[in-house]
This record gives structure tokens, C-alpha cells and sequence, in this order.
């Protein structure tokens, strides 16, 4: 797939005054104080009634909440998601969710800082694989699991806010066992990372970066491997080793994402969408989509809020 090109101002003709919406990107409550070397937080919630937030996204950041108690709907990536504690929400950066929990929901979120996640996803293949894609991790079956978790998170937070020596070390590592035992019961597959994967990892993490900056620009599998100052058939043996999959087709997946926000949670017509991706006309985009989704825009959109509306929780 190679998108086309259309020029700015014959969209915004096209678009005319209508404002158009798109998924929120938001800032977390946590702020990088300037004298810290910030990179976990985490707090505790309890709600005693019902409450809920609207699909959003938060590309600085990647949370794990733990929750304990209560039961509710995640709405991952315009997709209904049920919920009972205990069980772990796994939420990469830019994953779009929103969450909806029932009465009497008690929960950890620890965020985590995605500088220090690709660092920490490079050490380990089942970390990286973790963080791949948004999870949901039922601990119901674990009683013995869920009560660790629980201990661990506490221990997680002290640390993280105390000021006593080797703290951060402490944080660390903390956090490293954290996510080692979600790995583990999310039943990750065991393997080596020994130097040459690590490496494989680090090029898919970097490509990955530079597809998220890019993927509106129409650039080609060579045109990343420039970026990276490495050649083609590095970038697809690196992607085939660390993820499993080539390099077009993790382009064209970070599209398709894209599009499915767009449609979901967006006001834009199919033919703003395609052109914002950086096709030449709708005709071009719903070929496209149709066949990497199996359906068209237009039929995805609709049939994915009527889920989302069927699957909401009753007020």
C-alpha cells in the first residue's frame, strides 16, 4: 500500500468550517518534577459509586492498574472489554481507553514514564512483548498471585516515594519484579534475549517510534531504514526476529489503528480520514482498509458504536 498525496489547503476546502474532533491526548496528574529523575508513580483508588472516563490516550506514559475489587467495561480501542477484579489492565502509550467501573472498585495504577519503558523492554524479550499490545490479566484463578501483586504495588509506592538512599535502584527494582510476574501470568513464552535479539529489539523499537512520528507521510519500508542508518533487509530480519511480522506490515497496522480511532471516536468524513492518513481519495483508503479490517469505513464505524452502545454499562 502506498497512500497518495493531496495538498493541505484542497482538504481544508473540502473540510469547510466543520470542527472536527479526534481522540484526546492527555497529560496525566503526574508532572516530572524538574530536580527528580521521575519515571513511576503510583496510586490507590477507592470509589464508593459509580465512575467512568471518556476514551483518551496518553503517549507519555504506560499504566498497570491493579484492580483489586469491583468489576466494570474497558472501552479499548472503540472495543468493549469486561472486567473483574482481581485482574491486572495492561495499558501501553497511545493505547486509546476508556474505563467504566461499577460500585465499590478498589485499584492500584502505577504509571510508568515510556522513556524508561523501551528502556526496560530491551532487557528482557517477554517484557517488550508485554508492552506490545493493551492486556487484560484475570488473577481470579491465582489467589496466591493477586496477594503478591497487592504486596508488591504497596512496596512500589513507598519506595517510589521515599527519599531514603538508592531509592530509585530500589524503584527499579521493584518495578522490574512487578512487571516479571505479570509476564509470567500472563504466560509469555520463555526466551533467550541474548545480544543479537536485545539488538533486534532495540532497531524494532526505534522503527516503531519512527512510525509512530511518520505514518502520515507515506514513507517507504527504505525510507525508515535511511532514518536508522541501517539497510532494508536489516530493518525486516530485526522486525521477523523482535516482533514477528514485516516492516509494511507494522506500517500499515499503525494505519489501520489510526483509522479505527478516527472512525470510533472522531467526527471526520471517511475521505477526511483517509486524506489525513495521507491517501489521495477515499476510493484509495476504503480499498485499503477493506482489506487489512475486512470491512469498509463506513461499516466498521457503524457496527463498532453499536457495540460500543449494546456493551455500555446501564446508568
Amino acid at each position: 500500500m502506498t497512500p497518495g498525496t493531496m495538498t493541505k489547503d484542497h482538504h481544508r476546502k473540502q473540510s469547510g468550517a466543520v470542527k472536527q474532533t479526534t481522540v484526546p491526548k492527555v497529560r496525566l496528574y503526574v508532572e516530572r518534577p524538574d530536580d527528580e529523575n521521575w519515571f513511576v508513580h503510583v496510586g490507590h483508588v477507592t470509589e464508593r459509586g459509580r465512575w467512568r472516563t471518556e476514551p483518551h490516550a496518553h503517549p507519555a506514559y504506560g499504566q498497570v492498574i491493579f484492580v483489586l475489587r469491583g468489576r466494570g467495561i474497558m472501552n479499548l480501542e472503540g472495543s468493549s472489554v469486561p472486567f473483574d477484579g482481581p485482574c491486572a489492565l495492561l495499558l501501553p502509550t497511545e493505547c486509546v481507553h476508556g474505563l467504566d467501573y461499577e460500585t465499590d472498585v478498589d485499584r492500584w495504577v502505577v504509571t510508568i514514564d515510556e522513556v524508561y519503558l523501551r528502556q526496560i523492554n530491551v532487557e528482557l524479550r517477554e517484557f517488550s512483548t508485554l508492552w506490545s499490545a493493551p492486556r487484560l490479566i484475570p488473577l481470579a484463578g491465582s489467589a496466591q498471585t493477586g496477594i503478591e501483586l497487592y504486596r508488591l504495588i504497596g512496596d512500589l509506592k513507598r519506595e517510589a516515594e521515599s527519599h531514603a538512599v538508592g531509592h530509585i535502584a530500589g524503584t527499579r527494582a521493584l518495578l522490574t519484579t512487578l512487571l516479571l510476574l505479570l509476564v509470567r501470568e500472563a504466560r509469555l513464552g520463555q526466551q533467550a534475549a541474548d545480544s543479537e535479539t536485545r539488538n533486534d529489539f532495540r532497531l524494532v523499537d526505534r522503527f516503531r517510534q519512527l512510525i509512530d512520528q511518520h505514518y502520515q507521510e507515506n514513507l517507504s519500508q527504505q525510507d525508515y531504514a535511511s532514518m536508522m542508518a541501517i539497510s532494508a533487509v536489516q530493518l525486516r530480519t530485526a522486525c521477523a526476529s523482535a516482533a514477528a511480522q514485516s516492516p509494511t506490515k507494522m506500517i500499515h497496522a499503525r494505519i489501520v489503528t489510526e483509522a479505527k480511532r478516527n472512525l470510533i471516536f472522531g467526527n471526520m468524513s471517511v475521505e477526511q480520514i483517509g486524506f489525513d492518513l495521507g491517501f489521495a481519495d477515499a476510493a484509495y483508503f476504503t480499498r485499503f482498509f477493506r482489506r487489512e479490517v475486512g470491512q469498509t469505513p463506513s461499516q466498521f464505524r457503524v457496527a463498532a458504536r453499536q457495540q460500543a452502545e449494546q456493551d455500555t454499562l446501564p446508568q
